[in-house]
């Protein structure tokens, strides 16, 4: 019992004093941020943990109830998981907790804004009982979490294509020949990049001597995207950009590195790790950065009344509204006003958010409960991330003839 006391104070201290000194700062205003924030500490937690938990937890006797104590990296892989549970938790709580929330009267609309001291004493509390929690809840966890990463990662694509779409049409409309050439060297450096990348694949992930017929496939379809992009965005009926259509190519081609990168480090025709780790310190890092700039994306764009975030009530002719505004008319005639987007869906996606960065930081492991010794994925994540891919290509080419095809409705 000691060591979980000592465990749940290492989670504690890691959290509580830098909550307490920011949390009287956080405003109606800056909420959004604030989740973020807390979103980002719960990372840093994990990843603490994971270097730090492992002799803590070979002490705690409803973890390590096996008959040989399993491996250093199995209960690095259980301190993540229960972190990422307990994060996982407390936001699809909330994300329940606001369903049907319509406009700022309801008194749900000040426990999204407020409240953040309680919050964070939640969040704390929620984190530390996952660490009481049995092995068996934990892997049941942790089955799930493949499932919400894949639903995570496509809602990263649509975050993607909104934000290209946006930096598109941002540089256009200054409409002066700066722009229009900025445009066409940033697309060249993607495309530039993105065969590049391929060149690499077929290096790393096609050895000579080997029948690797499947992933040669997988980068050929990528490759076959970037054309594919490159035409209908310039065919004349369209009239897209090529901006957005060289950074979607080199994001599929990416994922076509993530998915050929996860398969078994024995398989022949995985050359990069065959000899590493499940995760590589570059791959991690990138992967966490992307997760941190999509949710904190999607809390700057839950600003906007025309976003996906937005629920049927709100009101879609308000245009851009920034994060922060800077006018201070937080008058009464305002308190009652709609909801500007949806609050449960916010909070759902640093739910499955919670679970993405879990399987980054595991490299996508499982954790075996009956031997307590952790196996590579393999080809579920391989699969995950593939189709992943495919499914970009797919809303992004929708993305492009879904006006021509539906004219009279608004995309």
């Amino acid at each position: 019992m000691w060591a979980a006391s000592c465990l749940a104070s290492c989670c504690a201290s890691c959290a509580c004093n830098a909550c307490t000194t920011a949390v009287s700062g956080i405003s109606r205003r800056s909420a959004r941020i604030a989740y973020c924030g807390l979103f980002a500490l719960s990372l840093i937690v994990a990843w603490v943990l994971r270097e730090v938990a492992a002799p803590l937890l070979e002490k705690i006797p409803w973890i390590n109830h096996f008959h040989e104590t399993p491996s250093k990296e199995w209960f690095e892989t259980d301190a993540v998981l229960r972190v990422s549970l307990g994060n996982f938790l407390f936001f699809t709580t909330l994300a329940v907790l606001m369903i049907g929330v319509k406009n700022q009267r309801d008194p749900r609309d000040s426990i999204h804004h407020g409240g953040w001291m309680m919050k964070m004493i939640s969040w704390c509390l929620v984190v530390v009982f996952m660490f009481f929690l049995p092995n068996e809840a934990i892997s049941l966890y942790e089955t799930s979490s493949k499932f919400g990463s894949g639903l995570f990662l496509l809602i990263q694509v649509v975050l993607l294509l909104d934000f290209v779409h946006r930096w598109n049409d941002t540089w256009v409309g200054y409409d002066e020949k700066f722009w229009y050439i900025a445009l066409f060297v940033i697309s060249l450096v993607c495309y530039v990049g993105t065969f590049a990348f391929s060149g690499l694949l077929f290096h790393w992930f096609t050895p000579s001597g080997e029948d690797c017929g499947l992933n040669t496939f997988f980068i050929v379809m990528s490759l076959i995207f970037a054309f594919v992009f490159a035409i209908v965005a310039l065919h004349p009926a369209v009239n897209g950009s090529i901006l957005p259509a060289s950074v979607v190519s080199l994001y599929c081609m990416y994922l076509c590195y993530t998915g050929l990168s996860s398969e078994p480090r024995d398989y022949e025709c995985n050359g990069l790790h065959k000899h590493s780790k499940a995760v590589s310190t570059s791959t991690l890092s990138f992967g966490l950065l992307t997760t941190i700039l999509s949710v904190v994306y999607s809390a700057v764009r839950a600003g906007s009344s025309t976003t996906l975030l937005s629920p049927p009530s709100s009101p879609r002719a308000g245009g851009e509204k920034p994060l922060l505004p800077l006018d201070k008319s937080d008058g009464e005639e305002k308190e009652f006003k709609p909801v500007s987007y949806s609050y449960s869906f916010f909070h759902l996606i640093f739910s499955l958010a919670s679970m993405y960065s879990a399987m980054l930081l595991t490299g996508w492991t499982t954790s075996v409960v009956g031997s307590g010794k952790p196996v590579d994925v393999g080809w579920p994540s391989v699969w995950v991330r593939i189709i992943t891919g495919w499914a970009t290509a797919a809303l992004y080419i929708w993305s492009l003839i879904a006006p021509i095809m539906f004219p009279d409705r608004e995309f």
